[in-house]
């Protein structure tokens, strides 16, 4: 009787535990994943059409042709567009995943929370840019956009630097679209071309080639010595510990995130790109500030590598309390950079709580990106004034152990010649975005080359490819000839 009872149970038990063997396959983050996808194509057709002054039907054919499932067409659909306000609605029959975005002055579209209608509209941030004193076209490039005809260098194949920007646009397929394409020698444009419907003052989405321009205004602020390289970031971190002393995320640097090294839980990865951490501020209201600082340490600081926009956001919020007020902030890129070298036509986005989304939404021209690239071509001098260091160069396009260990090629929010190429120039580095954004420097050469595109699917288009394809026409020793 007693072994009868004690087997009874024990049989139980594992006949039970084999029906109810489970895996977690549930996608408990769906709810967000279809708001972020509303939130995407409000926020890309708003921008399509009020920032890049772009038609609806060349919005849905490019700007929402990465999207799987698009609400509507060109011919209409569950969205509203205002032209008038300059506002979107995406599923506005779908009271459970309605997503609004409206176009503010300055900052180009901003994303509403779900709760939100438009009748807080006039609490967004915007910025009230400064009247030009000149007219850029009759300015002289770089600083303007008078481009007058000269003289190529005699020592350039100018066949082959044709066949380059045709192995660019000419292989356009169902993934890979080139809108345009410069290449700057010697800081001059000796290459310019444009896709129908594109001009050199459409303004697209430069994705994460934000990050660089970004690491560019930081570089400012250490040089200063208003920021340190390797101090911590003196963030209030959430949730908030009783003391800084016993929350080990006090002690990440700047140049841990810059590196993308800053050991926090990667939210962007494994799965959750679109349905959780920064894609939540991009695409569906939520704070961009707090997401980046409501992460724990999972590794140390500096000994991981791993791509991740909140912590270029992080950088950013470092950046706004070294400046000390919300003016001065949203006055600075402006003000210490894109005033400077000529960048009237880029748009810095915010979240609605008017912090940078420094790490994707930003708005620029081809030839405002080039400009980026020449500042960096340039050793970071302009008009004979230093506006970067060297040393701030050097930081960014040194090799960080921690990307190396994985087999990245990545410096300071640039990146850098994989280690696998010999076809191109170790010396180069790049600004690198989805959908096909790419500023590529290459010192050796004196190049700045920008491309811009509107890729999906797999993105194959490679970057360090392009490169090889327009150093062709630049001889390695065309300093030592004749010009």
């Amino acid at each position: 009787m007693k072994k009868t009872t004690l087997l009874l149970p024990i049989l139980i038990v594992c006949a039970y535990c084999g029906l109810a063997q489970q895996t977690e396959n549930y996608d408990y983050a769906q709810t967000n994943r279809k708001l972020i996808q509303h939130g995407v194509q409000a926020i890309l057709t708003c921008n399509g059409l009020f920032t890049s002054n772009r038609t609806l039907e060349q919005v849905y054919d490019q700007e929402l042709a990465y999207l799987k499932e698009p609400i509507g067409t060109a011919a209409g659909g569950d969205y509203v567009i205002d032209y008038d306000n300059k506002t979107v609605t995406i599923a506005a029959s779908d009271s459970t995943s309605i997503m609004r975005a409206a176009y503010r002055a300055g900052i180009g579209c901003v994303i509403l929370a779900p709760n939100q209608t438009f009748e807080i509209i006039e609490e967004l941030p915007k910025q009230n840019l400064t009247p030009l004193l000149d007219d850029p076209a009759t300015i002289p490039w770089p600083n303007g956009d008078l481009v007058k005809k000269q003289k190529l260098p005699k020592y350039m194949d100018q066949k082959l630097l044709q066949e380059a920007s045709d192995w660019s646009f000419d292989r356009e397929s169902d993934e890979q679209v080139t809108l345009s394409l410069l290449v700057l020698h010697k800081g001059q444009i000796i290459h310019e071309r444009y896709a129908n419907g594109v001009d050199m003052y459409t303004k697209t989405r430069t994705w994460s080639v934000a990050k660089s321009i970004a690491v560019t205004l930081i570089g400012m602020l250490v040089d200063q010595g208003k920021l340190e390289l390797d101090a911590p970031l003196g963030i209030q971190w959430l949730p908030k510990e009783r003391t800084s002393d016993n929350d080990p995320r006090a002690a990440i640097t700047l140049r841990n995130v810059l590196n993308m090294a800053s050991g926090l839980y990667t939210v962007d990865s494994r799965g959750m790109e679109y349905a959780t951490g920064s894609g939540l501020a991009y695409w569906a209201g939520a704070s961009s500030v707090n997401g980046a600082r409501d992460r724990g340490l999972i590794r140390n600081p500096g000994t991981y590598w791993d791509y991740e926009n909140y912590d270029t956001l992080l950088a950013v919020l470092a950046m706004k309390n070294a400046l000390g007020d919300t003016a001065t902030y949203h006055e600075f890129p402006r003000k210490a950079l894109f005033d400077k070298i000529g960048m009237l036509n880029t748009l810095v986005g915010t979240d609605r709580f008017g912090d940078f989304i420094f790490s994707s939404q930003v708005y620029a021209t081809a030839r405002d990106l080039a400009r980026l690239g020449l500042l960096y071509e340039q050793n970071g001098i302009w008009n004979g004034e230093r506006l970067l260091s060297e040393s701030w160069i050097d930081f960014v396009r040194t090799p960080t152990t921690a990307a190396g260990q994985n087999g990245i090629s990545y410096g300071g929010q640039w990146w850098l010649v994989d280690e696998s190429r010999t076809d191109v120039p170790k010396d180069a580095y790049a600004a690198r975005g989805n959908r096909g954004q790419y500023v590529v420097v290459v010192p050796s050469r004196d190049l700045v080359i920008v491309r811009r595109g509107l890729d999906f699917g797999r993105q194959g288009f490679d970057v360090w490819d392009l490169t090889r394809e327009v150093v062709k026409a630049f001889p390695e020793d065309y300093k030592s000839e004749d010009e």
